[in-house]
């Protein structure tokens, strides 16, 4: 991230001891320890809070597509069933049978004697 090398490590942990002091060097290092992870759990909190977001507004994208693509195909069906329920009007209906016809239709043996 930093692109820190060996090199520039070493001169910034000389510098530190000569600043600092071998002394408060702990006390030091814990107190930048806190400050580091302090940052790094405010910039996960909100990298969590962005992808939430890029999310939401993919899901919403998704359903608005979702809904049209929905209307459409219920919108083509409706104007083919129109044309359909004329030509099914049209068409003739059988008659329901008689009793005897259903008697002599069922598989059933009983029925038959």
């Amino acid at each position: 991230m930093f692109d820190i090398g060996a090199s520039e490590l070493l001169v910034i942990v000389i510098v530190a001891i000569l600043v600092i002091g071998p002394k408060d060097m702990p006390r030091a290092l814990r107190t930048a320890g806190r400050w580091i992870g302090k940052i790094r759990r405010a910039s996960n909190h909100l990298r969590t809070g962005f992808d939430a977001m890029i999310r939401e507004a993919e899901l919403e994208e998704m359903e608005r597509k979702w809904k049209e693509q929905n209307e459409a195909i219920m919108a083509r069906p409706s104007a083919d069933a129109e044309a359909n329920l004329g030509e099914a009007a049209s068409l003739p209906t059988a008659a329901p049978p008689t009793a005897d016809e259903a008697e002599s239709q069922s598989g059933d043996p009983a029925a038959k004697a």
